[in-house]
């Protein structure tokens, strides 16, 4: 998401840095730049102005006129402009209802059902028991569809199938909720090609006798300017407490989230970034501004990281790299946390690389995918003893492995070598760390040890 922007942007500030001082000749030029970069980006009309009438203003005080380092300077200006227009800070779910209820709105194709499912399977990491309701009683499929989605989340689903009367299953789930020990009920509505009277009315009736502390709107951020229409139509009618925007790994202008927050004044407080049940994530405007302008996120890198790694298995591959014991089999592992991580797009994407174009960033993701395919077919070509087993490997093994899996002997062999050269040096990195444990390191053992890395 963003990357179009965040090169436009990058540029722009490159261009600024190459002057002395950031005067009003220089600073006009940026904003002129920034102007239609806004507009490339599909960034609403009303937004482009304020957001450069804000910089304009910011930017022509005496103080910052006399800096010393313009880019720094324009690259502050831009950040809390961005954080500002994004909704400046983390806005949190309310979970004040016993049970608290959660409505999900939003037209039909923008991600809704999916994203309650999501927004559940979230919501019981977190410590809470949530519980599903089929609300959407006129989409074929639609009960059936959040029925599966909850059977492979592990989480509750209430349906009636022979009901028309939402308001009859929402009060009905509620009464089941209580008696169950569900603490939160996220309310899948219907949803329809287009907002009419009918759909209205039947949200209103539910939010007038069941009064949800979240009425969350789902926008397809890939819809662009229209997304606006249908936030502002909506919170007209219901006034939302917050947005959810999909699809934001899909959509790399990103208007519609730099758009909907200026023009609806509500906060964005979830974002899917993929298709995996897991890809629903707490919406952060000071992050998300610090990778629009190229300055990475490693917050969320870390957050995610302590999500994902197991450190019951961490301890054990760090105790089999010390004795050099680490297999093809713990290779795999390392390889599937890391999938588990995300794309490597999306992890380029939290590392802050200064200059690191959509082009440059999507040729690397695309080959270190690619790369990861190789090696996973590779490996799976193997018998289960070899994989336990690297040093089993002989020459006429190398040449059963090349012909089941369809990859040159010679890349064989470079993959071998360099799977062993991984191996002594994460043993030479275990060895200093135990030279260095306990008190004062001992400088010629570590260096010994940095010389078997050679």
């Amino acid at each position: 998401m963003f990357d179009s922007l965040s090169d436009r942007l990058q540029d722009i500030i490159r261009k600024t840095s190459q002057s002395g001082t950031l005067s009003e000749d220089n600073m006009q030029d940026a904003l002129r730049e920034i102007r239609r970069a806004l507009l490339e980006a599909d960034v609403n009309l009303r937004v482009v102005k304020s957001f450069i009438s804000n910089i304009k203003d910011k930017a022509e005080g005496e103080d910052v006129l006399k800096g010393v380092n313009p880019s720094q300077q324009l690259v502050k200006i831009v950040h809390d402009e961005l954080v500002e227009l994004l909704g400046k800070e983390l806005s949190p779910l309310d979970f004040s209802g016993h049970p608290n209820l959660i409505m999900m709105l939003g037209l039909q194709g923008s991600g809704k059902t999916t994203s309650s499912a999501k927004l559940a399977i979230k919501l019981k990491k977190e410590g809470r028991n949530p519980l599903l309701v089929a609300c959407d009683v006129y989409r074929p499929a639609a009960i059936k569809q959040i029925q599966t989605l909850g059977q492979q989340a592990g989480i509750g689903v209430f349906a009636d199938e022979n009901s028309k009367d939402v308001q009859k299953i929402v009060k009905n789930a509620i009464d089941y909720a209580k008696e169950n020990g569900f603490n939160t009920l996220i309310l899948d509505t219907a949803g329809r090609l287009q907002i009419d009277t009918d759909m209205m009315a039947e949200l209103l009736l539910i939010d007038r006798f069941f009064a949800p502390q979240e009425k969350l709107l789902v926008i397809d951020a890939m819809t662009g300017q229209e997304a606006v229409n249908v936030a502002e139509n909506f919170d007209a009618q219901l006034s939302l407490t917050g947005l959810v925007l999909t699809k934001l790994d899909g959509d790399s202008r990103g208007g519609s989230a730099l758009s909907v927050v200026h023009c609806t004044k509500k906060p964005i407080k979830l974002t899917g970034t993929g298709e995996k049940l897991n890809a629903l994530e707490d919406f952060y405007p000071e992050r998300m501004a610090t990778r629009i302008l190229g300055m990475g996120d490693i917050v969320s890198l870390v957050e995610r990281a302590q999500e994902v790694f197991d450190e019951k298995e961490a301890l054990e591959l760090e105790k089999k790299m010390r004795k050099a014991e680490f297999s093809f089999d713990d290779f795999l592992k390392m390889q599937k946390q890391m999938k588990m991580f995300g794309s490597l797009d999306q992890i380029l994407g939290m590392l802050p690389i200064p200059g690191l174009k959509k082009e440059d960033k999507d040729l690397i993701s695309h080959q270190g995918e690619k790369q990861f395919k190789r090696i996973e077919v590779f490996i799976q070509s193997m018998t289960p003893q070899e994989r336990a087993n690297p040093q089993l490997i002989n020459s006429a093994r190398k040449k059963r492995i090349a012909a089941g899996s369809g990859i040159s002997l010679h890349d064989i062999n470079l993959f071998i070598k360099q799977f062993e050269q991984m191996r002594t040096m994460m043993k030479g990195f275990s060895d200093i760390k135990g030279k260095m444990k306990g008190g004062k390191p001992n400088m010629a053992q570590a260096m010994n040890a940095l010389k078997r890395l050679r």
